[in-house]
């Protein structure tokens, strides 16, 4: 017996003080935030030995990159020098693109959308318009693009912008028809302005609407072109502030573009015409075409089309103009896709787009607009895409897209992040992947390639896996902060297409996306791959980098549990643990037999929701699937979703779980060890009590009679339906009085029969409760009492230890993991964000009131039963009620036998509890490293090479020491959606206890490496990031980051080692972020440069003829004449100008202290001087028409001061 340490306790007093948030306790299962130290065992041993050298400074939360597709584009602009491109979006976003590695993303703090978007040429800033009648002056000259200046006009909404080559002076046009005219250095409004009532006719009786087009003539730059939205335009000129010009068309406009000579101008009308003008003859179009119309017999005009939304007008010096426009096809072809239409010369070529056109912008060659353009692309935006059309070669072909936009090709429904690869893997997979690359693009090099962008100092490899609606999957490689597509795998290929057939059974049809992807497992160093399909399905894959061609072997497993209402027994009636040779399971359940209880009558059973192919199939090198394992029809009652997955390379096995129980199947024998109902798991040391029922009769008898608890929806209609599909659970519940355990009957078979239905998805649709309390406010249901039963004392707890405190008394108040969650979304995400997950990373259709769900697994090298002496391979099992049972497996010891002895399986009765659903396991060793679970190393299971074909499996076991010693060797943890435990092995003491939220729930969590020590990561659904270390659980970083707004959160949240994590942000870019400290400090290396200094091209030599005939272009000097001293000041209540963050003194005001307060001090200082300006205004308004008055009355009075009064 060991001796008695005094000091030892006290120690772990120390560290479990309140303030801490943890606690030790000896009991295994009974600790609490407010717990006992046990004195004596081996705690203290373990506590002592291990050193954490994790601190908190070595935690900060940071954003990193964004990846991905701008979600609801709506602007669009291009620097010709710099030749970078800046898109902005609906919810105030910038991503400005250059180079593969440049991609900044930056946002309007109002959240206003972009309205349009200028750069200043080669001069490193950007101007934005936002939809809050608000301009924005952006510095690119810094890696984090901040806002120098803000101008918001009061009075006038913004609805055009335009700034000329090497111009200061902004031009903005506004609803009311004004133009005013912005200094973009000091960002002050100029007191010049055009009124619309002084551009347009004196005889005019109607307004001519908002400003569409502002340009200077290519001729003379003194001259602005004016397009207003009912047709007029006007010609101004800036010298003698009167209109030169004026042309009236019927159509209203949409756009305007010059010809380069500055003679002519083509504008695009909302009858899909195009108009050319001569400045020469205004009274009349010069040319009018209607390019998609149809002509007329009798020579009537063709009939009006849509409306043409822009049009750019480009000339070559060897060829014909190019004429490109976005719209204006035939109303009679309603059918036709969105398309761009391209002129050039005689031919007309029209590109048909797969989603709306949002902008596209012609690249030319020259930044001058007097010269010939000389165009070579086009980048048009689409509302869910970016192409680059090549015009240089007559098939238009398009460059390939180095960027990451096509995350969203089928909405995203699970994400997965390793980081710290192996270093081969990527390399690997890209040479796997490229083969199957689309052709057909440009062979030209990508024109968007500003910026440069170095590596830096981050060289570990790192693999973002994202899983699709479709059922394809795409493998990227996230290394230094970029994204680039290595893989991509379509699972729906083991499965037959399905076909829509007659009557009745086109009902049954399998909806949208019977194969989108619910969860995925990987295994990095093994190749190991599985996958969870929405329709109870998995698929295990392995890889090779040989085609072979052979048939896909599926297995049929029949899990189906129902269980009536369960009360917690008095705690005197708990049965002991039961004795490890009671833990034996029937053969019934671990035999894998074949048998399978089929029904041939109306009642669907014993067939799965997909038919697997059943000829040969032909599979490329990459990812083959190994074998499919399907869940099966049970009495009419379709397949529970799974929700949870893992795999063992080193076992061979794969086991996933739903709410009915757990299935575990041998891939290398292609057998069913053990399919088992949840209860059964429990076995004799079952905590709740559970009284047997008699199996209900086939449905198929009792035709015409309804059960009361019955779901009033057909079974007929429970058809498996995609996450997109958005539809709530039904889920039959039983009628009281029956009992139904029907268990261990599959089936081993190439043929299946075809299927056409299965049960509605359940996609979450309540987080909580109360959906208004959903960021702190809510409580989990773990918590939440129920009406009957009895709920046991602190007494009774301290007799028995296998229930923790809040332990759900009864099996009725169903986990926060099982529930269902549904926030509210708009129209345009309504498919995307209806991909809402339970918050145990599992899409799950759970009855709510009867069943436990298997939340999480994880294989370890660990001790299967309390003391013993010996590790084996095991399986820790976690439930949505907070149980954490263990399941222990037999081996076979040499290779030969492992295909084909037995693998023998044995539920352990081993049971740990937590409050709320467990969420994640991790295994330590005693020196508090981090142990992974045991692999086996990669071999081509396909290799040509028979030295490699006889060659044995060589394992990476990970496992603690085996040691006829007292003491433990191995610590457990363990996360639920409350708290956190660590638990030592094999005595099964509770060492730590962490409560990590009351008032919340925790959607995701994670046991991660960092600086070679490991951490537990958790994201709160109040928004708070947490880190604890381990083994102690002692806060480490507790940031509220990001409220839940959106389910899509939630599902796609995940962490990995070193520090980094991910989540989908918008249903197309995925948002990373990291929460190390030195990575937060070394960011600024990693990011790519916008502006790099660029010589700005010459201007071509006008020649002697041009310059003297060709307009008064360079002798104009907008200073003279926008300045104040020739202009005046502007009106201060017409706009206010706020100063910004990103100057020197911005920036370290922000830093906040001193400098922070003198800037919030300067910023209130500048608006009380614009209240004081403006009230000196109007006080000399009153003076000067105070003298006014004065002025009259006194020569009135000189003018009657000599009369009589008989003159008057």
């Amino acid at each position: 017996m060991k001796k008695f340490n005094f000091r030892k306790v006290l120690d772990g007093l120390t560290a479990s003080s309140p303030g801490s948030g943890s606690s030790s306790s000896g009991n295994s299962g009974s600790g609490t935030g407010g717990g006992s130290i046990q004195p004596g065992g081996t705690a203290g041993i373990l506590r002592e030995e291990i050193q954490e050298t994790l601190t908190s400074d070595y935690f900060q939360i940071c954003k990193t990159v964004r990846h991905g597709f701008p979600y609801q584009p709506t602007a669009l602009a291009f620097d010709p020098v710099q030749k970078i491109l800046a898109i902005g979006t609906r919810t105030g976003a910038i991503r400005i693109l250059g180079r593969p590695g440049v991609d900044c993303y930056c946002q309007h703090e109002s959240g206003a959308a972009v309205l349009q978007l200028q750069f200043l040429i080669n001069e490193g800033a950007l101007v934005s318009a936002s939809s809050d009648e608000t301009l924005h002056l952006w510095n690119l000259r810094q890696k984090r693009p901040a806002i120098l200046h803000s101008l918001k006009f009061n009075r006038e909404r913004i609805t055009y912008c335009h700034l000329p080559f090497q111009s200061k002076w902004l031009y903005v046009g506004t609803e009311r028809g004004n133009t005013h005219i912005v200094n973009i250095e000091s960002f002050i409004l100029s007191g010049y302005v055009i009124m619309w009532n002084k551009a347009i006719e004196l005889s005019t009786k109607t307004h001519p609407g908002p400003v569409v087009h502002l340009s200077d003539s290519p001729r003379d730059e003194g001259k602005l072109l004016i397009g207003y939205e009912n047709g007029t335009v006007v010609l101004w000129d800036l010298k003698s502030k009167r209109a030169e010009l004026r042309v009236y068309y019927d159509e209203a406009i949409h756009s305007i573009d010059w010809h380069h000579e500055g003679k002519q101008f083509m504008c695009s009308h909302s009858d899909g015409s195009l108009t050319l003008w001569n400045l020469k003859s205004p009274s009349r179009p010069f040319q009018t075409t209607i390019p998609h119309g149809k002509s007329q017999r009798d020579g009537r005009k063709p009939e009006s089309c849509k409306p043409i939304l822009k049009v750019e007008y480009k000339t070559c010096r060897n060829s014909e103009p190019f004429i490109i426009f976005s719209g204006g096809l035939a109303y009679d072809k309603a059918c036709r896709r969105p398309s761009l239409t391209i002129m050039h010369g005689k031919s007309i070529t029209v590109l048909e787009m797969d989603h709306p056109i949002v902008e596209f912008l012609t690249l030319c060659e020259t930044p001058y607009p007097n010269e010939f353009q000389e165009p070579y692309a086009v980048v048009v935006l689409l509302e869910k895409d970016l192409i680059v059309v090549d015009l240089t070669q007559s098939n238009f072909p398009i460059f390939e897209n180095p960027y990451p936009m096509d995350i969203h090709e089928s909405p995203v429904t699970c994400t997965a992040y390793f980081a710290d690869c192996p270093p081969d893997l990527i390399l690997v997979l890209y040479s796997i992947g490229v083969k199957h690359k689309k052709q057909g693009y440009s062979n030209k090099e990508w024109p968007v390639s500003g910026g440069t962008w170095n590596i830096g100092a981050q060289t570990y490899p790192e693999i973002i896996i994202t899983g699709h609606a479709d059922g394809s999957i795409k493998f990227w490689d996230a290394s230094a902060i970029t994204l680039q597509m290595l893989y991509k795998l379509k699972t729906s290929k083991v499965f037959e297409k399905q076909k829509i057939g007659d009557g009745k059974q086109t009902s049954e049809i399998v909806e949208e996306d019977p194969y989108a992807v619910q969860m995925i497992y990987w295994c990095p160093e093994s190749r190991i791959f599985c996958v969870a399909g929405v329709s109870a399905y998995v698929i295990v894959y392995k890889f090779s980098r040989h085609e072979i061609t052979t048939e896909i072997v599926s297995l049929e497993v029949r899990l189906q549990y129902d269980v009536e209402d369960i009360i917690t027994p008095e705690p005197e009636t708990i049965p002991p643990f039961p004795d490890p040779s009671s833990q034996l399971p029937s053969s019934k359940s671990l035999s894998g037999s074949t048998n399978t209880i089929a029904s041939e009558g109306v009642t669907k059973d014993s067939i799965p929701c997909l038919s697997v192919k059943t000829r040969p199939v032909r599979m490329p090198p990459g990812y083959q699937a190994e074998l499919v394992v399907q869940l099966v029809w049970v009495d009419g009652e379709p397949p529970q979703q799974i929700t949870s997955l893992t795999a063992s390379s080193a076992y061979g096995i794969v086991a996933f779980g739903n709410c009915n129980g757990l299935a575990i199947v041998d891939f290398m024998q292609k057998t069913v060890l053990l399919s088992m109902g949840t209860i059964d798991l429990y076995r004799s040391s079952d905590p709740y009590q559970r009284q047997p029922r008699s199996p209900r009769k086939n449905k198929q008898f009792i035709a015409g009679m309804t059960e009361l608890t019955d779901s009033p929806v057909p079974l007929e209609l429970e058809r498996c339906k995609s996450p997109t599909s958005g539809f709530a659970t039904r889920t039959p519940e039983t009628a009281p009085g029956f009992y139904r355990n029907e268990l261990s009957a599959v089936k081993q078979r190439n043929h299946h029969l075809p299927v056409k239905g299965s049960r509605k998805l359940s996609l979450p649709t309540d987080l909580k409760t109360d959906l208004d309390h959903v960021n702190g406010h809510c409580t989990s249901p773990t918590s939440q009492s129920c009406s009957s039963g009895k709920r046991l004392s602190s007494a009774d707890v301290s007799k028995v230890n296998r229930w923790g405190p809040g332990r759900p008394p009864f099996r009725k108040a169903q986990s926060a993991a099982c529930m269902e969650v549904s926030l509210p979304v708009t129209t345009e995400e309504s498919r995307e964000n209806s991909y809402n997950r339970s918050r145990s990373s599992s899409i799950s259709s759970i009855d709510k009131d009867s069943k436990e769900a298997i939340t999480s697994l994880y294989f370890m090298e660990s001790f299967a039963r309390k003391n013993d002496m010996t590790i084996s391979p095991c399986l820790w099992v976690g439930t949505s009620l907070g149980m954490v049972l263990m399941i222990s497996f037999n081996l076979p010891s040499t290779d030969e036998q492992r295909y084909t002895e037995p693998v023998l399986v044995s539920p352990s009765g081993t049971l740990l509890t937590l409050k709320g659903a467990v969420l994640t396991f991790s295994c330590m060793d005693r020196l508090g490293g981090l142990m992974h679970p045991p692999y086996e190393v990669w071999r081509d299971p396909n290799s040509l090479d028979d030295n490699e074909k006889g060659k044995k499996r060589k394992l990476v076991m990970n496992s603690p020491p085996s040691s006829q010693e007292m003491g433990d060797h191995q610590y457990a943890v363990v996360c639920s959606e409350k708290q956190a435990k660590v638990f030592s092995l094999p005595s099964q003491t509770c060492l730590y206890v962490h409560n990590i939220t009351e008032t919340s729930f925790i959607l995701q969590a994670a046991v991660v490496v960092m600086c070679n020590s490991a951490c537990l990561a958790c994201f709160c659904a109040n928004g708070h990031i947490m880190i604890m270390s381990l083994p102690s659980l002692r806060p480490m970083l507790d940031v509220n980051y990001l409220p839940l707004t959106d389910m899509r959160i939630a599902r796609t949240f995940c962490f990995t080692n070193e520090g980094q994590a991910l989540y989908l942000v918008s249903p197309t870019e995925i948002q990373r972020l990291t929460y190390s400290q030195e990575m937060c400090d070394n960011l600024q290396d990693m990011l790519g440069e916008l502006f790099t200094p660029v010589e700005t091209p010459e201007a071509q030599n006008r020649g002697f003829l041009k310059g003297l005939f060709g307009g008064s272009g360079q002798t104009f000097d907008r200073e003279e004449l926008f300045g104040e001293a020739s202009a005046g000041k502007a009106s201060k209540s017409l706009a206010q100008h706020i100063p910004g963050p990103g100057g020197i003194e911005g920036v370290k005001g922000a830093a906040g202290g001193v400098m922070g307060e003198l800037t919030r001090a300067r910023i209130a200082l500048d608006e009380r001087g614009q209240r004081l300006g403006e009230l000196e205004e109007k006080t000399a308004g009153m003076m000067t028409s105070a003298e006014a008055f004065s002025k009259h009355a006194h020569e009135l009075m000189l003018k009657y001061k000599d009369k009589k009064w008989y003159q008057f």
